[in-house]
């Protein structure tokens, strides 16, 4: 445990802020109004932490505010505003101990940004793999003959491809292929590669991407981390692989309070639980 409570500006320290504003000008004073909409006041933290809530609850910007008022590493831009700084400055927190410099918090954009980049990267895998295959027919079938030193490289090209099939020349002069992992499996290399031992992380909707069995993976996965690597997790999700994680503690944010609840009890796992319900005969045994 780093982080022990979050405390979010109150109703009342929100009203006279905004009643002091002269300027019209501006059409939203976000953050302003969008936790206190649910009497959002505080949060009380355990090693594992879960926001849950439906699009524009404000689990994300829960998070975000946490994220930037205690400094954590980012690697997205998130919304802001011009009275950011304002409401941060509202905004108080405790910790159990120092939070570690390698804690940050992970986005859904983060990623998605990073399965971009792969792609990137085999794309210019898919074009080099086809100059390499030019090259090796080429060398292969030529009718090269060393004049000079300067033909060297060439010579040692001609020969490695008459001595090698195509995809033996190919994987000598081509790094390997990172296709080989589907969207799914590239999203949980990326948590596994930036979640540390003895940090504290912040995940937004980190079930984007994955499949049903890699949520249960991630699942496994920040289980673990937390009960034996000395992590903790403030996790925003609605995905009920997630939810389900042994001894976290939920604060529900569709509700108009905000309120701590069971993970059976939250209406998108009732939903769920209806659909296969409703569907259960046509599981056979």
């Amino acid at each position: 445990m780093f982080l022990s409570s979050f405390r979010y500006a109150d109703a009342l320290k929100e009203e006279l802020f905004l009643n002091d504003i002269k300027s019209t000008c501006y059409e939203s004073f976000y953050p302003f109004g969008v936790l206190s909409a649910h009497n959002l006041r505080q949060l009380d933290f355990e090693p594992i932490t879960i926001l849950y809530g439906g699009n524009g609850s404000g689990k994300s910007t829960a998070l975000n505010i946490i994220c930037e008022k205690i400094g954590l590493q980012r690697d997205t831009l998130y919304n802001r505003s011009n009275f950011y700084e304002d409401y941060l400055r509202m905004c108080e927190f405790e910790t159990k101990a120092p939070i570690p410099e390698q804690s940050r918090m992970i986005t859904s954009d983060d990623v998605f940004d990073f399965m971009l980049n792969l792609r990137c990267i085999n794309n210019g895998i898919d074009a080099k793999r086809e100059e390499l295959f030019d090259d090796y027919l080429d060398a292969k079938y030529s009718h090269f003959t060393m004049k000079s030193l300067d033909d060297y490289e060439t010579l040692k090209k001609v020969n490695l491809a008459r001595s090698k099939t195509k995809s033996e020349y190919i994987r000598r002069n081509l790094m390997g292929n990172v296709r080989e992992h589907s969207n799914g499996e590239s999203a949980f290399i990326y948590f596994a590669d930036k979640i540390k031992e003895n940090a504290l992380y912040l995940l937004d909707e980190p079930e984007n991407s994955l499949s049903a069995e890699k949520q249960l993976e991630l699942q496994r996965f920040l289980q673990d981390s937390a009960r034996f690597f000395g992590c903790q997790f403030i996790i925003a999700t609605h995905s009920p692989f997630l939810l389900s994680m042994r001894g976290a503690k939920i604060y529900d944010l569709d509700e108009d309070t905000v309120d701590i609840k069971q993970w059976i009890e939250l209406s998108n796992v009732r939903t769920y639980y209806n659909f296969f319900m409703e569907h259960r005969g046509e599981f056979g045994d």
